[in-house]
């Protein structure tokens, strides 16, 4: 220490400040929201510590000072965070006959509130699903009003709420059994149904957990107020988020079949609510996904907030994240699975 310049004196204390904050980040999908309703939120900012590390740790070895060493701990350390942050390379297996495909997607009730200028978002949606045409379609804001349909799928499951919004699960095989679990005080919802295809029963579970009401899109000045306005929302979206997620895995704990769960969580691969909805499951996007898996079009950050798991018995043979689709404030997500068979 005594070594350093002054200026790399500054460096170094902020590069341990940072180091602290990381080492906190890692702990809290650990650690409940509703016990840290704050902390929580750093979370969200995760990938972006890793980025700084990063850059902490090319700055001191490239004065070969051994201080490079506390931010490529920390990288170490973190290198499972990584996968979910970014993977370099897509996994694209062969497809075989008995392979399926399952789109999820955030439809944002088709636009039916004009916030996108273009009148025909629910024709480009169809549109769309027509044309990469997956074997199960998982809805997350669905409306019988946003005169959409999708003649393709003879089975599905509806759930909306007052006739207003809520989730479908549309399948081209057949569906045996279905139904929802609602959040107290809350308009969102997990729908499920239970899928038979050849000799498997698959139970397909879509979400749409807590939103923490912020817009893509902000235009006001982030002032002092405004951001312990979004802190509260935030926290608050969080604890909702845990009971929420508390009631999805008393439901998820009896089913006895293979499972997919898709849907809207709300929150980054790197909270308690993503680790307590994904249990042993596999994330499709780490499975076989590439780049940052964008699917919330935030302009500025890559945000992952929808998800596909897959149990350990589903192979994830393809991912793709259609971040250039841009006719809802998500993009679609899909993947290609296969249910690999017990040996008898």
């Amino acid at each position: 220490m005594k070594k350093l310049s002054w200026f790399n004196k500054v460096m170094f204390f902020f590069n341990i400040v940072l180091t602290v904050l990381t080492f906190v980040a890692y702990l809290l999908p650990f650690m409940a929201p509703k016990l840290f309703p704050l902390l929580s939120v750093f979370t969200l900012v995760l990938p972006l510590m890793l980025v700084l590390n990063f850059l902490f740790f090319l700055y001191w070895l490239l004065q070969t000072k051994r201080q490079m060493l506390l931010s490529g701990l920390v990288l170490l350390l973190g290198i499972t965070f990584i996968s979910k942050f970014y993977k370099f390379s897509a996994t694209d297996l062969p497809a075989e006959e008995g392979d399926f495909t399952l789109m999820s997607y955030n439809v944002r009730i088709f636009n039916l509130y004009e916030w996108l200028p273009q009148r025909d978002i629910a024709a480009k949606i169809m549109g769309f699903v027509k044309e990469k045409d997956p074997d199960i379609l998982c809805l997350q804001e669905y409306t019988r009003k946003g005169n959409a349909s999708f003649p393709a799928y003879r089975h599905k499951y509806v759930f909306t709420r007052d006739g207003q919004m809520g989730q479908a699960i549309l399948s081209r095989y057949p569906i045996i059994d279905s139904g929802y679990i609602e959040f107290p005080q809350s308009a969102n919802n997990v729908v499920f149904a239970d899928i038979k295809k050849g000799k498997d029963t698959l139970r397909v579970y879509s979400m749409h957990l807590q939103s923490i009401k912020i817009s893509p899109d902000i235009h006001e000045k982030i002032d002092e107020q405004r951001s312990k306005l979004i802190f509260r929302r935030l926290s608050e979206a969080f604890a909702k988020q845990q009971h929420q997620a508390e009631l999805f895995e008393k439901h998820k704990a009896q089913c006895r079949h293979k499972m997919i769960i898709c849907g809207d969580l709300n929150n980054s691969a790197f909270s308690y609510v993503y680790r307590s909805v994904k249990g042993k499951m596999n994330d499709a996007f780490e499975e076989a996904g590439s780049g940052f898996g964008k699917s919330y079009n935030y302009k500025y950050y890559p945000a992952r907030i929808d998800y596909i798991f897959a149990d350990k018995a589903i192979e994830v043979k393809q991912y793709t994240t259609f971040d250039t689709f841009i006719n809802s404030d998500h993009f679609p997500v899909m993947t290609r699975l296969s249910v690999q068979q017990e040996e008898e």
